[in-house]
């Protein structure tokens, strides 16, 4: 199979992807499953072997059901009555790219909401809405959730890879090619030795060790 076959595969069996971007954008891989597989003792891996932040990837349509933002756009809007406010904020990323963040969430059932346990219950429960959007998705999203919260909600890109290859857009094109919920969790890979992302060399050699496909972007791009 090819390494794309492989990650869908992997996805529809509820295991680990790992996907590297490109060199010429973050550089860096990011620790991907599906949410609806999702379970606390995931999270604690994503803690633990990854590292960076835990964030759950949703397509464009979908977060247009739910009336979701992008964070730029919410804090362009606050800054109209905050004028000190508008001179941090950035639309644009060091690497070119527009931010996908969206707001913070957590499911009303979650205490503190930063738990193994109460991120895997947001996640999973998210998943459930992104499910049925199509009929009462939209609804129980505003029942279900508050925010503030622990789970970052990652936006993609309406024309997905056509318009931006962020690790959002890749795992949101590779969950769709599986046909699970559109959902996704994904997680920055990161190196405590060096302080920086993991390299590429030691996401390959996690890869071979814990027999967790790697896939790159431009493998991704030719589905």
């Amino acid at each position: 199979m090819s390494p794309v076959e492989d990650a869908v595969k992997a996805l529809r069996d509820g295991k680990f992807v790992l996907i590297h971007d490109d060199e010429s954008r973050e550089n860096e891989v990011d620790m991907v499953k599906a949410a609806q597989h999702i379970g606390p003792r995931d999270i604690a891996t994503m803690r633990n072997d990854a590292g960076g932040l835990i964030c759950l990837a949703i397509p464009y349509e979908i977060a247009s059901e739910l009336n979701l933002i992008f964070m730029h756009d919410l804090l362009h809007f606050a800054s109209k009555n905050n004028p000190s406010l508008s001179k941090i904020i950035s639309s644009i990323a060091p690497y070119g790219d527009r931010p996908s963040f969206s707001i913070t969430i957590n499911h009303i059932d979650t205490f503190t909401g930063i738990t193994d346990r109460d991120r895997a219950l947001t996640i999973t429960k998210m998943s459930e809405i992104c499910s049925d959007i199509d009929n009462d998705g939209k609804d129980e999203f505003s029942k279900q959730f508050r925010s503030p919260g622990h789970v970052h909600i990652l936006i993609a890109s309406g024309e997905l890879l056509r318009d931006r290859s962020g690790h959002t857009e890749l795992s949101i094109q590779l969950i769709k090619l599986a046909n699970l919920i559109p959902a996704v969790v994904i997680c920055e890979m990161l190196d405590s030795e060096t302080g920086g992302a993991l390299s590429v060399d030691k996401a390959i050699e996690y890869s071979t060790r814990f027999k967790v496909p790697l896939v790159e972007s431009s493998q991704i791009k030719k589905t």
